[in-house]
């Protein structure tokens, strides 16, 4: 499992609908939506994991 770094939720990675890599790393997403947000602004949605702590 994976946690969509956008809406936060847990994503099978076999089976999730989107995925992309930025820095050397997937990330996956319960929805296309969710990508095209990731894409946008990445940071923005890393730095929020690193709060998550």
């Amino acid at each position: 499992m994976a946690k969509d770094p956008v809406c936060e939720m847990e994503v099978d990675k076999d089976k999730a609908p989107a995925k992309t890599e930025y820095k050397g790393q997937t990330y996956y997403f319960r929805a296309p939506e969710c990508k095209a947000a990731f894409e946008k602004d990445p940071e923005k949605y890393l730095r929020k994991q690193e709060g998550d702590d």
